[in-house]
């Protein structure tokens, strides 16, 4: 089980530092350090580092098989951030749409897509026993 004194680290392409900055502070998720070559940011509560590399974008991203994202556990703080990424003007890669309606893994969720073609998928399970 996951303690609080880990934390996930995922590092991604981007190809422009300051656009990608906007992008991710607009999400809510804070600047902890900028480099030449990168940028870190807390990406709720866990690490996500973007780094410099417009050679290895992805043209024409796909949401199988690489994306990555929050599982909330938590209906009202996924409403919230759904509300603030559309009062922000983020871009949707996937409009909010249900997953697996009507059966135990039923789940709502929406992409998002970065400055840099990255796909981003926020979800909430209804039954918090298919998390995992």
């Amino acid at each position: 089980m996951r303690e609080t004194n880990k934390v996930f680290h995922l590092a991604i392409p981007c190809k422009e530092l300051e656009e990608t900055k906007d992008f991710y502070e607009k999400l809510g998720c804070k600047l902890a350090r900028q480099y030449d070559d990168r940028v870190t940011f807390n990406f709720f509560g866990d690490q996500v580092v973007c780094h410099l590399n417009p050679e290895g974008i992805d043209l024409e991203p796909k949401m199988y098989p690489r994306h990555y994202g929050v599982t909330f556990t938590n209906r009202s703080e996924f409403d919230q951030l759904l509300q603030y990424a559309t009062e922000n003007n983020l871009p949707f890669f996937k409009k909010p749409m249900v997953r697996f309606e009507g059966k135990r893994e039923e789940h709502v969720t929406f992409f998002l897509i970065d400055p840099s073609n990255n796909l981003l998928e926020f979800k909430y399970y209804h039954d918090v026993e298919m998390v995992y």
